[in-house]
């Protein structure tokens, strides 16, 4: 394989891990400068209801442009077009310019709306909290053009590291200015709020500007290309932006279906609990906070990471599509590697963060049993996502974009019909069920059909199955024995916690690994057993 897909796969993947890995780490130093529990708990309801809408956001004013962008750059340079592939870049980028602008007053508009249905004490907060994205909104579907243009060129280290980039600088300003304005300047948690969700504005200025640079970098070889380009055809870029958007409507409502699913979540929680519960505004936003903007932070890493096993896979079927017959017994055993890779990776974390719950909770958040209870719920439900979005994701990938679509259409549905019997009767419990019963319908739908189509087997998982079952009652021996044995000593500090969780976890890691190449699974999907760091 060429150097530079290596490369540019490995940043590509990097970026957006590393990315969100990041985004949950900071938490540990920005929730102590907060304050107490109770701070903390507010501080997490606002931050969570402004970004919940900013990503739906997000996704409808790029509405798939990068990646539709990317497809026809690259489909124009194959036919030596550099020119054509220059045409409809610089009309992608105009038209996700004035997009954003567009997004950016509608979020505006309506973020009273949003805040008054949303399950805070205080909705002049949320509404501030809300429009502190604007900026942010008005400038990223434009940024999105630039990364689609260096995908398109098949450059995706810029598109990994300005991912990285925008997020480390994000956490910087993060930081800094709560830092500035609880310690140095004696202001209010709430301010730091403010601050901290504007930072995604900042953060967004600095990639953008690492794009634009190395965009300069690179006119020389574009200047190269324009010369080389085949004087072909000319395409309308009206036509092309037509074109691309009707392509972009599935890829958008599929990359969407989480972000509406929390939507469903933020905007009839409160409703249910307080309308209907009775329960106080302070309950419903602690109730809230702990089923739903804290336990995602951390459970987002497990679906980025099924949705970086689902990529990797996609240039390989692509490659094969030119001739399904021919290669149907080859999509299929792609096919089945790819689920047997998600499952061997999604399983053991599932797991492992299941068992360290607790403690897992503490370190970001507080010792707070509740809080731990409902993390391992959305742990779980996390795994259905991750396998719902990887079969949709491959469903896309393999031509079948309106069947995806359809898919998680019904599935929201489901999830919004189950949402007020659920939660009335389960509270944060019902929301978290109503997900995963949706998500759990559009899995099965996909693999029957992906099952139908070609030749997929569940056999092949079922090894894998029982490795896990087998390292689910090892692991729970193992940490449950160290937590009520060392527990008492360990889970007084944040710091010490961290040292425990570490060290055992690497052991937890470890002993999968080992279970994997003595059962023979690790042979089974690398053709080689895995090596452990530790052994040497």
């Amino acid at each position: 394989m060429d150097k530079k897909i290596i490369s540019g796969s490995f940043w590509l993947s990097f970026g957006s891990i590393f990315s969100r890995i990041l985004g949950v780490v900071y938490l540990i130093p920005w929730l102590a400068m907060i304050g107490s529990p109770q701070h903390q708990t507010v501080a997490q309801a606002l931050f969570n209801t402004a970004y919940t809408p900013y990503a739906l956001f997000i996704a409808l004013g790029t509405a798939g442009f990068p990646s539709a962008i990317a497809r026809r750059v690259a489909f124009f340079n194959g036919e030596d077009s550099f020119t054509n592939s220059k045409h409809i870049a610089v009309a992608g980028f105009g038209f996700m310019v004035v997009s954003g602008v567009i997004c950016g007053a509608l979020l505006y508009g309506i973020a009273p709306v949003l805040a008054a249905n949303s399950p805070v004490s205080s909705v002049a907060n949320a509404t501030i909290a809300i429009r502190c994205l604007v900026p942010a909104i008005v400038i990223l579907p434009s940024m999105s053009i630039l990364r689609g243009w260096f995908q398109g060129n098949g450059d995706l280290k810029p598109f990994g590291i300005s991912q990285l980039w925008e997020q480390f600088i994000r956490i910087i300003v993060i930081l800094g200015g709560t830092y500035w304005l609880i310690e140095v300047g004696h202001q209010g948690y709430v301010q730091a709020v403010f601050v901290s969700v504007a930072a995604a504005f900042v953060g967004a200025i600095a990639s953008y500007l690492y794009l634009l640079g190395h965009l300069w970098r690179q006119r020389g070889e574009y200047r190269r290309l324009t010369a080389q380009s085949q004087d072909g055809k000319q395409h309308a870029a009206s036509h092309l932006l037509k074109m691309i958007g009707y392509e972009s409507i599935p890829f958008v409502i599929v990359g969407s279906g989480i972000t509406l699913s929390q939507l469903v979540d933020q905007l009839f929680f409160k409703q249910i609990m307080q309308g209907l519960l009775h329960q106080s505004a302070a309950m419903t936003q602690y109730v809230f906070t702990i089923f739903s903007a804290n336990p995602n932070k951390i459970t987002t890493v497990i679906v980025s990471l099924a949705m970086a096993v689902a990529e990797t896979s996609l240039p390989l079927l692509a490659g094969k599509l030119s001739d399904i017959k021919a290669n149907r017994s080859q999509i299929g055993a792609l096919l089945t590697n790819n689920f047997q890779l998600l499952t061997f990776v999604l399983l053991p974390l599932v797991i492992m963060v299941s068992a360290f719950a607790y403690p897992t909770y503490g370190i970001f958040f507080n010792f707070d049993g509740a809080g731990a209870t409902y993390l391992v719920a959305n742990v779980w439900q996390s795994l259905v996502l991750g396998l719902a979005l990887d079969f949709l994701t491959v469903l896309q990938a393999l031509r079948m974009s309106k069947k995806a679509t359809t898919y998680l259409l019904i599935g929201l549905g489901i999830k919004i019909v189950l949402q007020l019997p659920l939660v009335y009767v389960f509270q944060g419990y019902g929301a978290l069920l109503t997900t995963a019963i949706a998500f759990g319908w559009i899995t099965i739908a996909s693999w029957r059909l992906i099952r139908r189509s070609y030749a997929v087997k569940l056999d092949a998982i079922l090894p894998i199955i029982k490795l896990n079952l087998v390292f689910a009652v090892a692991a729970t021996v193992l940490v449950d024995g160290c937590q009520w044995l060392f527990g008492h000593v360990f889970f007084t500090g944040k710091l010490l916690t961290m040292g425990y969780v570490g060290v055992l976890g690497l052991l937890t890691l470890g002993l999968y690994v080992w279970l994997a190449n003595r059962l023979g699974v690790a042979q089974l999907i690398f053709k080689r057993p895995l090596k452990v760091a530790l052994h040497r």
